[in-house]
């Protein structure tokens, strides 16, 4: 079997012990939902939503459904966000999960959010850093080695892809591609949104379409402290600390409580 090169699985079987949902009998209930445009339009307004409200957006789920519906507050910059954010979902569910395809649904997510056409969908070529309350709490990977750790990444989400995973794998898998590209921090900013899309697109290549239905993305807001919490395993990239990132980890099967 290929051996993995940047995504840990040195933790997987402690995953499996900590880890109390049964995820077949909650995935059933999801793999049940109509495949129809309709629910998947109404899926992925959720993630979109609740995926910007994690990064400040302060249009709530059920204001965007009205705007959406009525016509009314749906040309200002934050609707705009989320519906670039859908697109990009649109984007993803539509093709495979690829180096090059993770370019496009940032160029696609971004469109709103950079003002600088140059860094939409575009490595980044300067260092980022994330604050809070005016303090600086992490330090993306280094310029000169960002390309080089996604590609090293894609080998692996390649590999997996390739791979007969059962569902607790794949869940796991799933959230470390999460924590990877948080990390590495690849662009100059819609990082959050990216990973968490990543996350799910993963979930769906493995699990099938309807797993574009797992409400991640509602759940982490609505835990968005112990979200912030539990990502933040390390001060830089250089020192990113796996050994305690399983609360991390356990947080997606939470999700499947939601549907």
């Amino acid at each position: 079997m290929e051996r993995l090169k940047y995504i840990k699985s040195k933790y997987l079987e402690m995953y499996k012990t900590k880890q109390p949902i049964t995820l077949s009998k909650h995935f059933a209930k999801i793999k049940n939902i109509n495949l129809s445009n309709e629910h998947f339009d109404y899926y992925i307004s959720n993630s979109a939503v609740y995926s910007s409200m994690i990064e400040g957006n302060q249009i709530d789920f059920d204001s965007y459904l009205k705007y959406s519906h009525s016509g009314m507050n749906n040309k200002g910059k934050s609707y705009t966000e989320i519906e670039d954010l859908k697109s990009a979902y649109r984007y993803a569910k539509n093709n495979i999960l690829s180096f090059d395809n993770l370019l496009v649904i940032h160029k696609i997510l971004s469109a709103t959010l950079i003002d600088e056409q140059k860094y939409r969908g575009k490595i980044r070529d300067k260092e980022v850093y994330i604050f809070k309350g005016g303090v600086k709490i992490y330090t993306g990977a280094n310029t000169k080695i960002v390309k080089a750790e996604l590609e090293k990444l894609f080998e692996d989400i390649s590999i997996l892809l390739k791979r007969n995973l059962s569902m607790g794998e794949v869940f796991y898998f799933a959230s470390m591609i999460h924590l990877a590209i948080a990390h590495i921090h690849p662009f100059a900013d819609g990082n959050g949104r990216a990973s968490r899309l990543m996350e799910k697109w993963f979930l769906s290549q493995k699990l099938g379409e309807n797993a574009w239905f797992i409400q991640s993305e509602r759940l982490y807001q609505k835990r968005i402290q112990s979200y912030y919490k539990n990502i933040n395993i390390g001060p830089d990239y250089e020192h990113i600390n796996y050994d305690i990132s399983i609360p991390f980890l356990l947080m997606l099967p939470m999700s499947l409580r939601l549907n």
